[in-house]
C-alpha cells in the first residue's frame, strides 16, 4: 500500500499540474511506514498567461443562450466581439487569463489530490470527515523555501517534521528545501528512500549470517515488506529451539515469514535450514538488541508451537483417509466438489501416463492423493503449503517416493520462474489437473476476460505449454476449438521471450488439425529461420503478389481458380520452369512434412524463389487468350496451395 500510494500521489499531482499548464523537470516519490514524500524540480514560479477565444451563440439567438454564455465566460455583453461566419454572425469572447502564482495553484490542488488517493483500506478518524488510511499528524509543504498554505483532514501545512520516534531528540525539524529535509531526517535516524532501506537490510542480513557461517534464504517479497516497516532498520539474529527443528522447514519458514516477518537462514554447506532467524528492528538498542531478540524468541516459540501441533496432529491420519473429506469442499458451484474433481483427474492422469510412457498406477495413485492435504491443519493455516505438505504426509504413510513427489509437484509451474515437474508420474498428474481446469471451466462459460482471470486459467494453459515443450512431450491436446484458440494465444506469450514471431504461430495454427505443441513449435521455428533468409523473404513477397492477383481476379470472375494446370497451354519458358519446379516441390514437401523434417521442407520451398521471381518478371498473368490466362491463374493457385501446406502465408506479416 505504501509503494502504490507514492505512485498514486505522483500521478495525481503531476496530472493536476499538467492540467493547469505547469510543467516541471523532474519528480520522485518516496514511501515509508510513517510518511509519503513527493519532490519536484524545475517548477516555474507562476502559470503562463493564457489567451483564449470562445465562440458563443448567434447574434440573433434567444436571450437565455446569451446569458448562459456570459455566465460561463464572466464577461459582459459589451466585452464580446462579433465574428462573421458562413452560418451567420456569432458572439466571440476573447479571454486573457493571467497566470497565477504556482504556490497558489499548489495550495488549491494538493488537498484535492490527497482526497483522491485510492487507498485499498481506509478509516474515518476523530475530528475529520475525511476517509484515509491512517490518522494524519503533519503536512510539510514547501515551494521555493516558502510554506504552501492549505489544510487537509483538519491538519494545516507547515515547515516542520519529526524524526524517528525513539532515536531522535524529539525536537521538530524545520524544512526549507528537499535536500535539507532528506539530510535532517537522516540525522534524526529516518532513511527516506525505501530502496536505500532495502539495500541496508540486504547487506546487513548477509553480513550477520556470514559471521555465523550461514546465509539468508532469498525472499524478495519479505525484503520489500520489511523495508516498509522500519525507518532505521537494524538486523538482529535470534535462535530457534531445537525441539522445533524436526518440523518440515517449509512450515517453519512460512510461519516465521507470515506471522513474524522473520528471515530464515541456512547452512551453505548442507543447504539445510539453520536453527537461527533474522529479524529487522526499527531500533538501535543500548544492550545490542539482546532484549529485543529475547522477546522475539518468546513470541516465535508460541508461533512454532502452534505449527508443530498442526504437524503432529495431521500425521495421526493417513492421506488416504482424508480423500473422503474432500466431499465437503466445494471446488466451484458449477463444477462440484474437490472429491468429484479428484475422480476426474485420477482417470485423466491414468490415460496421460499411458500416452507419455509413465507408470499409470503411480500416476493414478498420486492423482487420488493430490488434493487430500487441503483438509489438513497445516494447509488450513498456511494454504501456500498445499502439495508440499501432501508430499510429507505421503512419505510418512510409506507411499512410493515417485507418488509423493507427484503430489507435491502437480501444482507446478506456479509462476513464470517456477520449475516444471520432471518425473513422469508428476507430469501426468500436473497435466491432468490443468487440462481438467481448462476444459471444465470453459465448458460452463467461466472463461478469462480482458479484465480478469479469477481461476488462473491463463496460468494453467502456460503451465501445460511449458511442461510439454520443456520436456519435449508429444501429446495431442484433444480440446475444443475455443480452448485450442486459448492455447494459441498463450503460446504466443510463452514464445515471445524467445523472440518467436506471433504471426508465424497464427500462420501455423491456421492450417487446422495441429494440436501437438512440440511439432507446432518446431514448424514455427523452422519457418522463422527460413523467412530470415533472402530466399524466404523474396518467396514471401512472391506469395503476397500471387495471392493479391488471385484475390482480385477471383473476385472479378466470381470463381476460384483451382484444378490441374494444362501443361500444353504453357508458353513462356519462365512459366514452364515454375510449373516444373512447383511439381517437384509439391512431390517432395509432403513427405518431408510427414517426417517432421521442417528444415528440409523449407529448403525445398527455397527452390521456388528463383522461378517465382522469373515468372513475375517475364510473364503477363492476365494474358489476352482467356484459356492461357486461366491456366496461369491456376499455376499461381498451385503455388499458393503448395505454400499453405507449410503455413498460411496470408497471415505472415511483411
Amino acid at each position: 500500500m505504501q509503494v502504490q500510494a507514492a505512485k498514486d500521489l505522483e500521478r495525481l499531482v503531476v496530472g493536476a499540474l499538467s492540467d493547469r499548464g505547469l510543467l516541471f523537470e523532474g519528480v520522485k516519490a518516496f514511501s515509508g511506514p510513517r510518511r509519503l514524500t513527493l519532490t519536484m524540480s524545475g517548477l516555474p514560479a507562476k502559470q503562463p498567461d493564457v489567451k483564449e477565444e470562445l465562440k458563443g451563440p448567434k447574434v440573433d439567438a434567444p436571450a437565455a443562450a446569451l446569458d448562459g454564455f456570459l455566465r460561463k465566460t464572466g464577461l459582459t455583453r459589451e466585452q464580446l466581439k462579433v465574428e462573421k461566419t458562413p452560418k451567420g454572425d456569432v458572439y466571440l469572447a476573447v479571454i486573457d487569463r493571467k497566470g497565477r502564482d504556482t504556490i497558489e495553484v499548489l495550495a488549491e490542488i494538493l488537498p484535492e489530490c490527497f482526497a483522491k488517493l485510492p487507498w485499498p483500506k481506509s478509516m474515518r478518524f476523530p475530528g475529520s470527515a475525511v476517509r484515509w488510511v491512517r490518522p494524519l499528524h503533519g503536512i510539510v509543504c514547501m515551494f521555493d523555501g516558502e510554506v504552501v498554505p492549505f489544510e487537509f483532514a483538519g491538519v494545516k501545512s507547515g515547515n516542520t517534521t519529526m524524526g524517528h520516534r525513539f532515536l531522535s531528540d524529539g525536537k521538530p525539524i524545520k524544512v526549507r528545501h528537499f535536500d535539507d529535509y532528506e539530510k535532517a531526517l537522516h540525522d534524526a535516524h529516518v532513511i527516506l528512500d525505501a530502496e536505500q532501506r532495502k539495500a541496508i537490510i540486504f547487506e546487513e542480513l548477509k553480513a550477520a549470517a556470514f559471521v555465523r557461517g550461514l546465509e539468508p534464504i532469498p525472499d524478495e517479497g519479505l525484503l520489500d515488506e520489511v523495508a516498509g516497516l522500519a525507518e532505521w532498520p537494524v538486523v538482529l539474529i535470534g535462535a530457534i529451539q531445537d525441539e522445533f527443528m524436526d518440523v518440515p522447514p517449509e512450515i517453519l519458514q512460512t510461519s516465521m515469514r507470515t506471522h513474524q516477518k522473520y528471515f530464515s537462514l541456512r547452512d551453505p554447506k548442507t543447504g539445510k535450514m539453520a536453527n537461527r532467524f533474522a529479524l529487522i528492528a526499527n531500533m538501535i538498542a543500548e544492550d545490542g538488541g539482546k532484549e529485543i531478540i529475547a522477546g522475539n524468541e518468546r513470541v516465535l516459540r508460541a508461533r512454532l508451537s502452534d505449527a508443530k501441533f498442526f504437524w503432529d496432529q495431521d500425521r495421526k491420519r493417513t492421506l488416504e483417509s482424508r480423500v473422503d473429506d474432500l466431499k465437503n469442499i466445494v471446488f466451484h458451484a458449477k463444477l462440484g466438489t474437490q472429491y468429484e474433481r479428484v475422480e476426474l483427474i485420477e482417470k485423466l492422469a491414468g490415460g496421460i501416463a499411458k500416452a507419455i510412457g509413465a507408470d499409470a498406477a503411480k500416476a493414478k495413485r498420486a492423482a487420488r492423493l493430490a488434493k487430500a492435504d487441503l483438509t489438513s491443519g497445516v494447509v488450513g493455516e498456511f494454504p501456500e503449503l498445499q502439495g508440499i505438505m501432501g508430499r510429507y504426509y505421503a512419505l510418512h504413510d510409506k507411499e512410493d517416493a515417485e507418488v509423493a513427489d507427484a503430489v507435491r509437484d502437480h501444482y507446478k509451474p506456479i509462476g513464470a520462474g517456477d520449475a516444471i515437474p520432471t518425473n513422469k508420474a508428476a507430469i501426468a498428474v500436473a497435466l491432468a489437473d490443468k487440462f481438467d481446469m481448462l476444459s471444465r471451466f470453459f465448458a460452463v462459460g467461466e472463461k478469462p476476460t480482458g479484465s480478469g482471470d479469477p481461476f488462473a486459467l491463463r496460468r494453467a494453459a502456460l503451465g501445460i505449454i511449458r511442461i510439454l515443450l520443456e520436456n519435449n512431450i508429444r501429446l495431442p491436446l484433444h480440446v475444443t476449438p475455443d480452448v485450442l484458440d486459448f492455447f494459441a494465444d498463450r503460446l504466443k506469450v510463452a514464445l515471445r521471450e524467445k523472440g518467436t514471431r506471433h504471426d508465424l504461430i497464427d500462420a501455423t495454427f491456421s492450417l487446422g488439425g495441429e494440436d501437438d505443441l512440440v511439432r507446432l513449435v518446431a514448424r514455427v521455428e523452422a519457418l522463422q529461420a527460413f523467412l530470415k533468409t533472402d530466399d524466404g523473404a523474396n518467396l514471401l513477397a512472391g506469395y503476397k503478389r500471387a495471392a493479391n492477383i488471385l484475390k482480385a481476379e477471383e473476385k472479378k470472375d466470381a470463381k476460384t481458380y483451382l484444378g490441374k494446370v494444362d501443361d500444353g497451354l504453357l508458353q513462356d519458358p519462365a512459366e514452364k520452369a515454375l510449373y516444373a519446379t512447383l511439381a517437384e516441390a509439391i512431390a517432395t514437401i509432403g513427405p518431408l512434412l510427414d517426417k517432421e523434417d521442417f528444415a528440409g521442407a523449407m529448403r525445398e520451398m527455397a527452390s521456388l524463389r528463383a522461378p517465382v521471381d522469373a515468372f513475375f518478371d517475364k510473364v503477363k498473368v492476365n494474358a489476352d487468350d482467356p484459356k492461357v490466362r486461366e491456366n496461369r491463374l491456376k499455376l499461381l493457385a498451385g503455388l499458393r496451395a503448395a505454400l499453405h501446406r507449410v503455413a498460411d502465408f496470408s497471415k505472415i506479416e511483411g
